[in-house]
């Protein structure tokens, strides 16, 4: 899985009860848009170095 600088990643919650995350790729450390990023989660405001799983999609920031 790739992504670049300003995309979108969504993050499938685990439990019926909890929502999904939403968050913007502000960096990408791995080589050609490879794992980790560091992501800014939506409504929380803070950054995370993310390694994505299979409940992860990403799309460029204009979808």
């Amino acid at each position: 899985m790739k992504a670049n600088v300003g995309d979108r990643v969504v993050v499938a919650s685990r439990r019926v009860d909890e929502p999904t995350r939403e968050g913007e790729v502000v960096e990408v450390r791995g080589a050609a848009g490879d794992p980790p990023w560091v992501v800014r989660w939506a409504g929380r405001g803070e950054e995370s170095l993310y390694f994505p799983g299979s409940d992860t999609v990403v799309g460029s920031a204009v979808d």
